[in-house]
């Protein structure tokens, strides 16, 4: 089901937004554009300011100052119809442990105008085989596919993902980002958060970083931080060399060595090198 958008604009417009606890500034005059049909990850260490953010944008939280846009509405005062074109995916969830895979994808369905075919959502997220089996007995990557099939019975055209792959084995994992690409392709507008740079690097169109509640990167995730532009360290057996240059460096040590290098390997800075430096080096919990 490919989405209808009747936004104008991008979904989510941020200027200026600012959130306080007492002495604490949580989020510090941040300003942030998403754009239809992306994947946005927005990574931060703990205490960063990115849940508070995402809370805002999702209208479970209120703002101290700053505009807010959500699909052309201020989430602070927007009524049922608008949280209707939503879905959220919250990091854990543990209700409805007695019903069934169908009987509570079919709850959730009635409470949205623009409900998703129950079955299609169920195949989608590949519970087919455990459509009847009660909530409880769910495996930990089976429940969070559940999750996300109540995230997108109501067919949103903004979707929140918390941590969507907490606790799922590497095979489940990218099964899961296989789902997520697809919902992409089809229109929905994603706002990831993830502790899992991997993750990030896979499924967003783009990344930013936020720490103390400031908006310190934005770009792709093969340009954040200036990453194309990083040196290349080069090792072979006998050395390394850190470069602008490494196919010139690689072709010099091809001649050297008549062929074939021992042990080439040509490295850029990852994504998670890219990220630490960006947050001085504080690393998620």
């Amino acid at each position: 089901m490919v989405i209808d958008r009747t936004s104008p604009g991008a979904p989510v417009r941020v200027r200026g937004l600012v959130k306080r606890y007492r002495d604490l500034i949580a989020v510090d005059r941040l300003d942030l554009d998403i754009d239809s049909g992306e994947i946005f990850a927005l990574l931060g260490p703990n205490g960063a300011g990115k849940t508070t953010t995402t809370e805002i944008l999702e209208g479970f939280r209120r703002r101290d100052d700053g505009e807010v846009s959500v699909l052309g509405e201020d989430p602070q005062v927007a009524g049922r119809s608008w949280r209707s074109r939503i879905g959220i995916v919250l990091q854990s969830s543990n209700d409805y442990a007695e019903l069934s895979v169908e009987e509570l994808t079919r709850h959730f369905a009635r409470y949205y105008p623009r409900a998703r075919d129950v079955d299609e959502v169920i195949g989608a997220v590949g519970l087919e085989s455990k459509r009847r089996t009660r909530v409880r007995a769910l495996s930990g990557g089976q429940r969070r596919r559940l999750d996300v099939a109540l995230g997108i019975i109501g067919t949103p055209e903004l979707l929140f993902l918390d941590e969507p792959t907490t606790g799922f084995d590497p095979q489940a994992r990218r099964s899961f980002w296989e789902l997520i690409r697809r919902l992409r392709d089809e229109g929905t507008t994603i706002l990831l958060t993830t502790h899992y740079l991997d993750e990030a690097e896979q499924l967003a169109d783009r990344v930013g970083v936020i720490t103390a509640g400031r908006l310190v990167a934005l770009d792709s995730p093969e340009r954040l931080g200036g990453r194309e532009s990083r040196q290349a360290r080069v090792r072979w057996r006998d050395g390394e060399e850190m470069t602008d240059s490494p196919t010139r460096l690689v072709t010099e040590l091809a001649g050297r060595y008549d062929g074939e290098i021992p042990g080439l390997q040509v490295l850029r800075p990852t994504l998670e090198d890219i990220y630490l430096s960006l947050i001085g080096g504080e690393r998620d919990e």
